[in-house]
C-alpha cells in the first residue's frame, strides 16, 4: 500500500505541476531539420499519461507545466491535455510557481509537483506533495515524499494522477465512467521507501 503520509498529502491536492523532459517524455529530444536550414524540435509523450491529464480536468483538478525549454511540441500538448498553467524556458522555477500560486489562489500545501532533476528540488521543498519519477537523480529522490515505479515518459504521470484520484476518492467515478468494476482493477502498488 501507498504510505498514509503520501495518501494524506494527495487527498489536498487540488493542482498537478509537471517539469516535462524526464517526467511527461523520456528526456530524449528529436531534432527534425525544418527544410529551411533550421531544426524543429520534437519528443514523445506517452497516450496513458494524456489520458490520465484529461481525467484531471473532469473532475476539476487543475494542471501545468514548468519546463526549463521552450518547445512547440510541449505547447501543443499541453492544449491537447487542456492544462491551465504552460510556462516554458525557466530553469528557475521557484519563481514560476510562486506566480502561479498566486494566480490560483491555492495553498502552496494544495500543489504536487513532479520532476526528476536539480532543477526542480527548490519546488519540491515548497509543494504539498513532492514526486521523483523512477528515472530522477538519486540526489533528487532524496528529496521527495513519493517516487513513481514508473519512469518519465513511460506512465509516471498517469501513475500519480491515479494516485491522486484514489485518495480523494474520485477513481471509482473513472472506473464506472468505463464499466470497470472497482473489483477488477489492478490493485495498488507500493511504495515503502517514501513518506
Amino acid at each position: 500500500m501507498i504510505a498514509k503520509t503520501v495518501l494524506d498529502r494527495a487527498w489536498k491536492i487540488k493542482l498537478l505541476l509537471m517539469d516535462v523532459d524526464g517526467v511527461l517524455t523520456d528526456g530524449r529530444l528529436y531534432p527534425i531539420p525544418d527544410g529551411r536550414g533550421g531544426v524543429t524540435e520534437t519528443k514523445g509523450f506517452n497516450a496513458q499519461d494524456g489520458i490520465g491529464l484529461q481525467w484531471c480536468h473532469w473532475v476539476g483538478l487543475e494542471t501545468g507545466v514548468i519546463s526549463g525549454r521552450d518547445s512547440l511540441a510541449t505547447t501543443i500538448r499541453a492544449a491537447q491535455c487542456k492544462m491551465k498553467y504552460v510556462y516554458q524556458g525557466h530553469i528557475e522555477k521557484l519563481s514560476i510557481l510562486e506566480k502561479i500560486l498566486t494566480q490560483s489562489a491555492h495553498l502552496a500545501e494544495e500543489v504536487a509537483y513532479m520532476g526528476d532533476d536539480f532543477t526542480d528540488i527548490p519546488v519540491f521543498h515548497r509543494v504539498g506533495l513532492a514526486i521523483a519519477t523512477a528515472n530522477a537523480r538519486e540526489e533528487v529522490k532524496q528529496q521527495v515524499n513519493y517516487i513513481t515505479h514508473a519512469r518519465g515518459g513511460d506512465g509516471a504521470v498517469r501513475e500519480v494522477v491515479e494516485l491522486l484520484l484514489q485518495a480523494q476518492g474520485r477513481w471509482e467515478e473513472i472506473l464506472k465512467k468505463y464499466e470497470i468494476s472497482p473489483t477488477n482493477s489492478p490493485p495498488q502498488q507500493t511504495n515503502d521507501t517514501c513518506s
